[in-house]
């Protein structure tokens, strides 16, 4: 029996064969970990929240990330995001610092990253599963098979913004076309690398403006 339901507005893109096969791929590789009694971040049901939110089509801004919080309960399918009950990480508290600084909007109080997802932000994770307490222990898992496919089609339709914080998110830079779409990079925003250049970004002005020019809706950073 299938342990994970793909989101269809995303298989036609990506191609049906190509998913079918990955799909049978990875989901050997988890449930033998959960054979193995080994807990894994996030749900079955949230593996694919991210792209369950956000059509091929309607991805105006991606934000990669590097793989879930591997603390219990935090993981939501979301790069970067928490559930509204769980304590603010500390990368998404810079995050929320660099957007007040940025923009002016007061720090949420809570973390959770859905409303940005509602306006057509892909909060995708580079590997969209960890083990518990393990942080990137499944970045061989075979996961970027996936993501970087993701990456390298949404490049392809063209009008996207990349978002590209950290060594590991600026390793897909050679996936993207950048003649038909921006990117923003800068460092990580976790406490050991936001003052090397997360700090001070603006990307979030930015890229509203990118939207603007485009004469696409801005995005509302403002959470809910």
């Amino acid at each position: 029996m299938s342990i994970l339901s793909f989101p269809d507005a995303w298989l036609e893109p990506l191609g049906k064969g190509f998913c079918s096969k990955f799909l049978s791929d990875i989901e050997s590789k988890l449930i033998q970990n959960q054979e193995e009694k080994v807990t894994i971040f996030p749900p079955n049901n949230l593996i694919f929240r991210a792209l369950n939110l956000v059509s091929f089509k309607d991805v105006k801004v991606l934000i990669l990330g590097q793989d879930p919080y591997h603390g219990f309960g935090q993981a939501n399918g979301l790069s970067f995001s928490v559930n509204q009950e769980i304590p603010i990480p500390p990368s998404l508290k810079n995050i929320f610092v660099e957007l007040k600084n940025d923009l002016n909007i007061p720090i949420p109080s809570h973390g959770d990253l859905t409303y940005w997802a509602q306006q057509k932000v892909l909060l995708l994770n580079s590997s969209l599963t960890v083990e518990m307490g393990r942080p990137n222990s499944h970045s061989t898992l075979g996961w970027d098979k996936l993501t970087d496919k993701i990456i390298n089609q949404l490049s392809k339709r063209g009008d996207m913004i990349f978002v590209l914080w950290g060594k590991s998110a600026q390793k897909k830079y050679t996936l993207i076309d950048k003649k038909n779409n921006e990117i923003l990079e800068t460092s990580h925003p976790s406490p050991l690398s936001a003052n090397r250049g997360f700090f001070g970004c603006k990307h979030f002005s930015k890229i509203n403006n990118i939207l603007k020019r485009e004469g696409a809706d801005e995005i509302d950073w403002q959470l809910k």
